[in-house]
Parts: structure tokens; sequence; C-alpha cells
């Protein structure tokens, strides 16, 4: 019996079952097929249900996945069958937020998939190995941003995210003079 709680995996699909952002934390699906496969039952299961006010539980192939859905993205957390929901729904629940503050409250699928980096960040900072580290949304984000954007540092020094970035607020200001 393990003590620490344990996620399985996030997923984060839209409206049509398709992946946007997913992390496996297990061997339980060894090969990508399988975890399609589940992406797609997990998503044919929950999605004639209405979680966007809270969060939903459910019980699926001896797992626990609790989920919320906002505009056409729809979030996951999955955890073993003893697991502790209200552990999963407060990581569920981080995630959300945490991806709410940075696509600053413009949370749909093409947002989404502009700041994939972001999104992915979240997911590290929120879970490594399985093994919770963060759950508070506001946090989560903050770590995120300071990792993510120094416009002011030499391009050099930038990722290929940042650089574009940097570059894509410059090319904006010199349009709006």
């Amino acid at each position: 019996q393990e003590s620490c709680p344990a996620i399985k995996n996030i997923l984060l699909l839209d409206s049509e079952g398709k992946r946007v952002a997913v992390n496996y934390y297990s061997d339980d699906w060894p090969t990508n097929a399988a975890k399609e496969a589940f992406e797609k039952a997990v998503f044919a299961k929950t999605q004639k249900t209405n979680a966007r006010a809270e969060a939903e539980i459910t019980m699926f192939d001896n797992y626990i996945v609790v989920y919320k859905f906002a505009q056409d993205l729809h979030f996951f957390v999955t955890g073993s069958d003893n697991e502790n929901e209200i552990i999963l729904a407060s990581v569920l629940q981080g995630f959300f937020d945490a991806v709410g503050i940075l696509l600053r409250v413009n949370v749909e699928k093409k947002e989404a998939l502009e700041n994939l980096d972001l999104i992915l960040l979240c997911l590290d900072e929120i879970v490594d190995g399985g093994i919770v580290l963060e759950t508070d949304g506001n946090v989560i984000a903050g770590k995120v941003a300071s990792n993510s954007v120094d416009s002011g540092a030499p391009l050099s020094e930038q990722t290929i995210s940042q650089a574009l970035a940097t570059a894509r607020e410059h090319l904006a200001r010199s349009l709006l003079k």
C-alpha cells in the first residue's frame, strides 16, 4: 500500500476527444495505442455529462476519473481505484485554475494549442512521476509564468518559444505605432 497519493495520468482533450496535452505517470498503458484507446473510452463515457460548474467523479476500468469541462476543452485526472477522490479533484482543480490563469480566462482549444508550452509546464509543476507536487492554481501559474517569458533577456538566452513570444510582442508594438 502506497502512503503517498499517486496520479496515473492527466488528460486535456478537445470536444471531439482528441489530445491537446496528456501526461501518463504509470505503465498501466504500455503503448501509445493503449493510451489513445483509454482516452477515447473515457471521453465517450463522460461526454454526455455536464461537468462545467464543478468536477464530476466516475469509476472506469478500475480507475477513478475526475473530470471537468470548459468551453471546448475536457480536463481529466485519473487515479487508482483506492485513491482519495478529494486529492484527485484538487489536482484537477489546480490544473484547471492554472490553465485559466495562463490563458487569461480564454480557456478554449485554439488558445490552448497556441500556449501548449505553458500547459505542458503546468503538468510538470503539478505532478512528477505520479507524485503530486502542487495543487494551488495560482502557485502553479506563477511558477510557469516565471519560467516562461523574460523578454528582457538577450535572444541567445531565450528558448525558441520565448524568442517567438518576444518577437511577436515587438511586431505587435511596431504595428500599433
